[in-house]
């Protein structure tokens, strides 16, 4: 399209789009960004009117990439459960106090910041995700890292990615229900575990990706606690220091970030 200027933010992961309505674009319009996602594992698209069309255009985009998921344990819009609120500021700070309820992370920890992919544990984890920016921070912060899960599998030895093929995965919803329980946060429903591949295979690209997050995953099936651990402490930390298959985006009034999760 003209006056379009595409900017990609590492060879791997990430691609910033300036010039492109979202909300203007036909159904094959959304197919090849649908497709462009796929590709670039994650977009971050300026100057976007999207916070403006009203719920009903929104979620009209949405459903294009499929049907819309509920989320069963965050705060979401009244009447609109589509929507997933995404919500900090000064005020809201983890606490101190190890006596009253924390970060679900738990632990006495340096940091609480943490890698994840959003609910795993459903039984069909969404594919496609849209962040639309409504407030941002002034002057700096708000930031967000994403990583690719595809290179993070590539960079892998061909006979360690032989070995994990095949294997499964528990991914639970349980640690989020209890610590929102602590702080009457909702909990529409009972959490559950759902048994997901350690490698997918993206169903367009045929890219294959690593499924796993310290916020969900927690052990792999038909292993010793030991050999789980061991395994999944050695991927997760693979992925949390591959900085350069890693980016920060950045938001700014008017950005959408739109990313695809491997699924099979």
């Amino acid at each position: 399209m003209d006056g379009v200027i595409v900017k990609h933010l590492s060879p791997y992961i990430g691609t910033e789009v300036k010039g492109v309505q979202i909300s203007h674009l036909s159904e094959q319009g959304l197919d090849e960004l649908a497709l462009f996602v796929a590709e670039r594992k994650m977009l971050v698209f300026r100057d976007q009117d999207f916070k403006d069309i009203g719920p009903e255009r929104q979620i009209e985009v949405a459903r294009h990439f499929g049907p819309l998921h509920k989320h069963p344990m965050s705060g979401n819009v009244k009447g609109y459960q589509e929507f997933h609120v995404v919500y900090r500021d000064a005020n809201h700070r983890r606490p101190r106090d190890h006596n009253r309820p924390g970060e679900y992370l738990g632990g006495d920890k340096a940091t609480k910041m943490s890698w994840h992919s959003d609910i795993t544990y459903e039984r069909q984890p969404p594919g496609t995700t849209i962040l639309c920016m409504l407030e941002t921070p002034e002057i700096v912060g708000g930031d967000t890292l994403f990583a690719s899960q595809v290179e993070a599998y590539n960079r892998l030895s061909p006979e360690f990615r032989t070995r994990l093929e095949g294997l499964r995965a528990v991914h639970s919803a349980r640690l989020r229900a209890e610590y929102n329980r602590t702080r009457n946060g909702p909990v529409r429903r009972e959490p559950i575990e759902s048994e997901h591949p350690v490698v997918r295979r993206h169903p367009v690209t045929g890219e294959k990706a690593l499924f796993v997050n310290p916020g969900a995953t927690k052990r792999i099936v038909s292993f010793k606690v030991e050999e789980s651990e061991y395994l999944l402490k050695f991927l997760f930390n693979h992925i949390a220091t591959g900085a350069d298959f890693q980016i920060r985006a950045t938001y700014e009034p008017g950005t959408v970030v739109i990313w695809f999760r491997t699924t099979e």
